[in-house]
């Protein structure tokens, strides 16, 4: 099952994003991007969603910068590239964003109503941030860089949200997760996993100096799980 891109409306303008539909109604997933943007592998993550019965939606979060930007981490010179733009990255915009990416899955047609987040890297802090700024149904954050900086907007979370660290990564060393739990660990509907000796990029397959297949096997099967019953 393959997508396309499609056009998103949101109060700054147009941008697009990668769209990837079930042939049933389903709930919606805006898949959060890394600092790579839509690239192939966020591409088959939509897919993977849409497999499972999910309306998935990737939008470009750099469009502001340049639209359309595809990086991949194996080539030293995408990294650099990559790098730069997630220094420059407007994180109030990028929630904007994802704001605008939800409310247009809720008025797709094979879209139940119901609409959660799933982000990576980059993507993973904000999906944290969408738990607490957005009107998301359930987010799930894998690896996400600088959630710390971010902990005292933990009271406004309402729904689900999985947080999924990667126990070597060198982006969340143990005192940055420690705090994290410290400031997470108890509150209703948050769940840390943590996947030991697993490095950042885990789930990315198109990686394979950082992928691991029971690792992402595993957090997906609680992603998903965990959209299961709050989406549904």
């Amino acid at each position: 099952m393959s997508g396309s891109m499609v056009n998103i409306t949101g109060p700054d303008g147009a941008f697009q994003g990668y769209l990837s539909m079930p042939p049933q109604t389903g709930p919606g997933v805006v898949v959060i991007q890394e600092i790579f943007g839509i690239n192939t592998w966020v591409r088959t993550v939509c897919d993977m969603l849409s497999r499972a019965g999910y309306v998935a939606l990737a939008p470009d979060l750099f469009w502001r910068m340049k639209a359309g930007v595809e990086l991949h981490p194996f080539f030293p010179e995408d990294f650099k590239i990559a790098l730069d733009y997630y220094g420059k990255f407007n994180v109030d915009t990028g929630i904007g964003d994802i704001q605008t990416s939800i409310s247009a899955l809720r008025a797709l047609r094979n879209c139940n109503g119901k609409v959660g987040t799933i982000g990576f890297c980059l993507g993973g802090t904000l999906s944290y941030l969408a738990a607490t700024r957005t009107d998301a149904d359930a987010n799930s954050s894998y690896y996400g860089v600088g959630i710390e900086n971010h902990l005292g907007a933990a009271g406004n979370i309402k729904k689900p949200l999985q947080l999924h660290i990667a126990g070597a990564d060198p982006y969340v060393p143990k005192e940055t997760l420690t705090k994290i739990e410290a400031a997470l660990k108890g509150k209703p509907g948050v769940e840390i996993h943590v996947y030991p000796g697993l490095d950042h990029g885990f789930a990315r397959d198109t990686d394979p100096a950082h992928y691991n297949a029971e690792g992402t096997k595993l957090a997906h099967g609680r992603s998903l799980e965990m959209f299961k019953k709050a989406l549904a």
